[in-house]
């Protein structure tokens, strides 16, 4: 039943509505890269090429955002956040990710949220490419939270030991940003 998805305080929107900070980087999939570093073995920066040689999965999720919409049934390609984070083998003190975007945005995750299986780095939704104004070519998704925690147009993911808010977060939106609990504001 569709009402059972939809969190307490969201409707539903017809369409995938477009939200950003004014800002949409146009990066082509020769210039994109994304760099993990930090708290890592390993630091690791991947191109397109890289990035579509991992084992690329397609799931299906539903998409709420702070505003009080939700989308239902968007289905995402990528690759699981679980696999590319593994290429850096992050150190046991990391317990936090700081997520980057190329429009400057950034955001932030337990590492432990990062390692749900349902959190992709996506590079497509609804059978093609991601578009530029959702994100394209590559963001992140991370179904469980707020969709200001699914970080468009991703550059970096630095891993931390300590939690660092990200650019809602220090404006008063909640850290956890979980849409069954109305983590809307802090």
């Amino acid at each position: 039943m569709t009402q059972n998805r939809i969190p307490p305080g969201q409707h539903l929107a017809p369409e995938f509505p477009v939200l950003d900070l004014g800002i949409r980087p146009d990066i082509s999939h020769a210039d994109w890269r994304l760099r993990l570093h930090g708290l890592v073995a390993r630091e690791v920066e991947l191109d397109w090429p890289a990035l579509q040689a991992l084992p690329q999965i397609s799931a299906t999720s539903d998409f709420h955002c702070v505003t009080t919409w939700s989308t239902l049934d968007l289905t995402w390609e990528g690759v699981r956040a679980s696999v590319v984070l593994a290429l850096a083998q992050p150190l046991p003190e990391a317990r936090f990710v700081s997520l980057q975007g190329y429009d400057g945005y950034t955001t932030n995750l337990p590492l432990s949220a990062m390692l749900d299986e349902d959190v992709l780095i996506a590079h497509g939704v609804n059978g093609g490419p991601l578009a530029p104004a959702h994100g394209g070519p590559v963001r992140l998704v991370v179904p469980r939270r707020y969709g200001w925690k699914s970080a468009k147009w991703l550059k970096a993911i630095e891993f931390l030991a300590a939690d660092r808010p990200g650019f809602w977060e220090v404006r008063g939106y909640h850290n956890e940003a979980d849409p069954w609990l109305e983590e809307r504001f802090a």
